[in-house]
């Protein structure tokens, strides 16, 4: 079975968005750079040294600048699979479509995105080593 591990939303003002989360629910915001995009990673609990929650069964997040296409307007979950490349012909065979090519997130893993049969984008990554 494959778990959910992550969240992503989008926004139109991340500065916004961040300090809305930030003073709503105290979680803590780490901003990257334009290599990524300015994504913005919302950590919902504590973490270690790596970033990785401290407690099982939680997961962090992150936010985005809301895209042109319709997927990029809603909330996603992240799935963790064991191999990137085996889950992307299985998402293609069970009728789904890949919208990103997978990309290397350094120290994360691989990361690529789906959209299902119904229209929702989905993340799946394949966890670094490193974790």
């Amino acid at each position: 079975m494959n778990p959910v591990v992550h969240f992503e939303m989008p926004g139109d003002d991340i500065e916004r968005m961040k300090k809305f989360y930030a003073e709503a629910f105290g979680w803590k915001m780490i901003q990257y750079g334009p290599e990524f995009g300015g994504y913005v990673m919302a950590q919902t609990d504590e973490t270690d040294e790596k970033g990785m929650l401290k407690e099982t069964n939680r997961i962090n997040g992150g936010f985005y600048k809301k895209t042109p296409e319709q997927a990029g307007h809603h909330p996603s979950v992240v799935i963790a699979v064991d191999d990137i490349n085996a889950a992307i012909e299985k998402v293609k065979a069970a009728g789904g479509t890949i919208s990103d090519n997978p990309m290397e997130i350094p120290t994360i893993g691989t990361y690529a995105a789906f959209i299902d049969t119904e229209g929702n984008r989905v993340g799946m990554l394949q966890p670094s080593q490193q974790m």
